[in-house]
């Protein structure tokens, strides 16, 4: 089948850091006030309403709809059946990234590591909290909240979803570094973790690729090794999972390209 060029070439200087999202949003700071784990009646019954009743129907109708989402090797999930777990994914979607980890992980209850922009919206921001966003925090009181909202949301056997790309590269079909400081929760809370890798496939009558979305693992961090080289290990198993994996797309939508030192 030929391959199909991409629609536009994006040239890059860092892969790490390098933003091509189209948000524009002031981010709110997240500071102690942030209330991260809400153990109330009303923000339980608003979690299921907005999670289960609204954002899982109407995801599933966008994922199928507009990118024609299908998701591979969900039976790896009865290896970690009834304790929580991580997840780590490729940044590639504004619209579905919130979506494809609660589809592909049903029925787990998912919470998703986000920045703040995605509580800072006028109305939405509001509702974020409740599909599981935990905002990155700004201080070094909500830090300490934060990382006992993870080991809380864990401990209660859910799953917590990470994009340690950090910024968002819509239909990058190739994965860009990422540090191993994204595994210190896996490693502090000795979990299982697993990588979610979406790739990116020809469609016979639309330009826009379809998605497919693969789980690999579960990895464990290795007990024998010190804390530092446990997550970098961990790291390197992950990030070469989903390395491999990204091999299975067949379609480049939009070009990552690298610009060259002496270019303007």
């Amino acid at each position: 089948m030929k391959q199909r060029q991409p629609i536009k070439t994006v040239y890059y200087t860092d892969e790490r850091n390098d933003e091509f999202s189209t948000g524009g949003i002031t981010p709110r700071i997240i500071d102690g006030d942030y209330t991260y784990v809400d153990p109330s009646r009303r923000w339980r019954f608003l979690r299921f309403l907005t999670y289960r009743l609204i954002a899982m129907p109407a995801g599933f109708l966008y994922c199928k709809a507009y990118h024609r989402a299908a998701f591979r090797n969900r039976r790896l999930l009865k290896q970690v059946r009834g304790q929580g777990f991580f997840v780590y994914g490729n940044h590639t979607q504004q619209g579905a990234d919130p979506f494809l980890p609660t589809l592909t992980l049903f029925p787990r209850s998912v919470y998703i590591i986000v920045h703040p922009d995605n509580v800072s919206m006028p109305v939405l921001g509001k509702v974020t909290p409740y599909l599981g966003a935990l905002p990155l925090p700004s201080d070094r009181k909500a830090m300490l909240n934060f990382r006992e909202a993870i080991r809380t949301r864990f401990r209660q056997g859910n799953v917590v979803m990470v994009y340690p790309e950090a910024h968002i590269w819509p239909y990058c079909t190739w994965i860009r570094d990422f540090p191993p400081t994204s595994m210190k929760f896996p490693v502090e809370l000795d979990a299982p973790s697993f990588a979610m890798t979406t790739t990116y496939h020809r469609r016979r009558f639309s330009k826009r690729p379809r998605t497919v979305t693969w789980l690999d693992g579960p990895f464990y961090p290795n007990p024998e090794l010190p804390p530092r080289a446990r997550a970098k290990a961990l790291r390197d198993q992950i990030y070469e999972a989903m390395v491999a994996r990204s091999r299975e797309s067949n379609q480049e939508y939009i070009r990552y390209e690298k610009k060259k030192e002496n270019s303007q």
